[in-house]
């Protein structure tokens, strides 16, 4: 398996790229502001072609160069719908700062072709098995993509790109438009903590962690899981 993901030029976002194997068709998750020259290398590195574009959420973010990826190859992006009127207009989930630093600047288009992705649905493209789970909190669109991780640079039984649902010792901040603490709360108990320990997470900013390892670690989850106190108020995410 082979999976490689390098920050954005802006807000350090991930951008993912999945295979089986070099040689092969990809997906590509979460392609952000100024990545296609970073993501054209690691194609060309890997020869490797694009089959799908996933999208964990619909902010800008993360979905910023998903047209060109798509357009360039015709290909589908996917994206919960609860989250879909964001790729036709980002600053309907932007803060009034965040719309006055971008001020249009931004040549932004949406994909021509986009599909819905619902909770429990297993997307098989590329050799790839990923099943999503659909996290709200951070926005009400949020997923997460699991598969299973044999074979990977982490040996794991199974990887989970969570997004800006959880980080290494944070989760997404929720005080956006479209954003729900109660949500969020309910996405990690109910979509975070049963999953096993020896997961890797490969978060939407950041370095890579385990659920073990934020089992124990990270506020959030502890407080969820009733054994934690008072925690700082989230801040990562656009």
């Amino acid at each position: 398996m082979l999976v490689a993901g390098f920050p954005a030029d802006a807000f350090g976002t991930n951008c993912y790229v999945v295979a089986t194997a070099p040689g092969e068709q990809c997906v590509v998750v979460d392609p952000g502001i100024g990545v296609l020259d970073q993501l054209d290398a690691v194609l060309a590195e890997h020869r490797l072609h694009p089959a799908a574009v996933l999208l964990t959420h619909g902010h800008l973010d993360h979905t910023f160069s998903v047209a060109p990826v798509c357009g360039a190859r015709g290909i589908t992006a996917y994206l919960h719908p609860a989250d879909r009127e964001m790729l036709a207009d980002p600053a309907k989930a932007l803060s009034m700062d965040l719309t006055q630093l971008f001020g249009g600047r931004l040549p932004y288009t949406e994909p021509d072709d986009v599909a819905e992705l619902t909770d429990g649905a297993v997307l098989r493209m590329a050799g790839l098995e990923i099943t999503v789970d659909h996290a709200p909190g951070h926005t009400g669109g949020s997923v997460m993509f699991r598969m299973p991780g044999a074979g990977s640079p982490w040996e794991a039984e199974q990887l989970c790109l969570s997004g800006d649902v959880l980080f290494a010792g944070s989760i997404g901040r929720t005080d956006l438009p479209g954003g729900s603490n109660e949500a969020m709360l309910a996405s990690l108990r109910d979509k975070v903590l049963p999953l096993a320990d020896d997961t890797v997470v490969l978060p939407g900013h950041g370095p890579a962690t385990t659920i073990g390892r934020e089992r124990v670690r990270n506020p959030y989850l502890v407080e969820v899981a009733g054994s934690g106190g008072a925690r700082p108020a989230p801040t990562r995410g656009l």
